[in-house]
């Protein structure tokens, strides 16, 4: 923490089943109090799935939040705390996409909202995919369908695409792989 401020307390407000929230209680050095929100997320994993033509699988589901359908790269949290991303973005690969790989590599770790929430995404790109099948959950309706780079840059800068790790995975692979 920095010396102009200092976080006082932290007391636990909701526990869901994705996230905890606190209510942090800080101090500044110039003698004001306020309290801040803070949200605890375990960490989650992403992957660019790269076909063997180029193009990159995309899943479409419902975003409760946004009450509506969105066009993403596969993702998940973590089992566990300390499940790797590897291991969560290999498994979000095969149960969303009906793939699998044995080659993924990491590509870049991003954090969703830095004002109020830890969470952390591992993003990784899986190439030389193998059909296997979906293993959805109960209530987990993903459709899938394979894009080109150009027609997914075209997505995200019409705002077609608006979630960041999305936004930011596809940039960068194109930075990373495609110069």
């Amino acid at each position: 923490m920095s010396n102009e401020v200092k976080r006082v307390s932290r007391e636990l407000a909701y526990t869901g089943t994705v996230l905890k929230i606190y209510k942090d209680h800080m101090q500044f050095a110039n003698g004001n109090e306020e309290d801040w929100d803070y949200i605890h997320h375990d960490g989650a994993a992403a992957v660019v799935p790269v076909m063997d033509d180029g193009k990159i699988l995309m899943v479409t589901q419902y975003r409760n939040a946004l009450e509506r359908d969105t066009l993403e790269i596969p993702a998940g949290k973590l089992d566990a705390p300390e499940e790797s991303g590897l291991i969560c973005a290999t498994r979000e690969l095969e149960e969303e996409t009906g793939y699998k790989s044995e080659n993924i590599e990491w590509l870049m770790n991003m954090r969703t909202t830095v004002a109020f929430c830890d969470e952390k995404i591992e993003i990784f790109v899986a190439r030389d995919l193998k059909p296997t099948s979906q293993h959805l959950d109960e209530n987990e309706y993903i459709k899938v369908k394979a894009y080109t780079l150009d027609e997914l840059k075209e997505m995200i800068f019409t705002g077609k695409i608006e979630d960041a790790k999305t936004s930011a995975a596809i940039l960068a692979y194109e930075s990373k792989y495609c110069r």
